[in-house]
């Protein structure tokens, strides 16, 4: 079995300050914090990365992804330049960007777009690699990772080892079809977003959906991403530190289940 570590997404929490969220995901034992750049931690603010580092690691806490609103073609190399410097002040060791132009499904491009696409994604792999710093795929709704087939197909073009994908279900996606997409996918996965909605976008407990991520962990294969993987806990019923502790705990009994993460 492959070993997951128990994080969480700042962006759970945008109406907080940092040192708020440090404390919060410090009392839920949780290892590590990917932080957003719309609130927390916005590109090219240095000054404000280095602090977020300073307090999340003398929490004990590491500052594993800097989730950027990284939108390549809409942002170019120069954009990427700058979150690369704020990434690396923050002291993570992955970014997350958006494949594709902002609230654009993947049906809509032809394949000259989705080649644009995959060559500046490629080239900011390659970028990102001479910083020490992988690259990782939102796995999202109206982008180029909507749906697996597109996923799968704009990696293949991509060809670039330090670019990995994310992965998170549909809200409401059935389990089936969950297990479907990992297998097709799962190789290529860094880290997982885990949330319990429905197909309403309903927020439930974790625990009311504990089976079926425990499904979806045991099924998550190996990856050829090297670095410590992490399970980052996003979005939690009504916004409230409450439900977050009790999600936190929850993933932390699923991922208990599995074998340590290797560093």
């Amino acid at each position: 079995m492959i070993g997951l570590a128990p994080a969480l997404c700042s962006v759970t929490f945008r109406q907080l300050p940092p040192g708020e969220i440090v404390a919060l995901a410090w009392q839920a034992g949780l290892a590590a914090i990917e932080w957003g750049g719309d609130v927390h931690v916005p590109a090219g603010d240095v000054a404000m990365a280095r602090h977020v580092r300073r307090i999340t690691e003398e929490a004990g806490l590491l500052p594993a992804s800097y989730g950027s609103y990284l939108y390549p073609p809409d942002h170019g190399l120069e954009d990427f330049r700058r979150v690369l410097d704020t990434c690396h002040a923050l002291g993570s060791s992955n970014v997350r960007i958006w494949p594709g132009r902002r609230n654009r499904p993947s049906a809509t491009y032809d394949a000259a777009e989705r080649s644009e696409a995959a060559g500046l994604i490629r080239a900011m792999g390659e970028l990102a690699g001479g910083a020490g710093i992988s690259v990782s795929l939102e796995y999202h709704p109206n982008s180029l990772t909507d749906e697996t087939g597109s996923a799968a197909s704009l990696m293949d073009e991509i060809a670039h080892d330090n670019v990995h994908l994310y992965w998170q279900p549909r809200p409401g996606l059935p389990l089936d079809e969950a297990r479907e997409e990992i297998a097709r996918i799962g190789t290529r996965v860094s880290h997982v977003h885990v949330f319990a909605w429905d197909g309403a976008r309903r927020r439930y407990a974790l625990a009311d959906h504990a089976t079926w991520w425990s499904t979806v962990f045991a099924a998550l294969p190996e990856s050829r991403f090297e670095g410590v993987r992490y399970a980052m806990l996003e979005f939690v019923r009504d916004d409230a530190p409450e439900a977050f502790l009790a999600d936190a705990a929850t993933l932390r009994h699923l991922l208990d289940r599995r074998a340590p993460a290797s560093a």
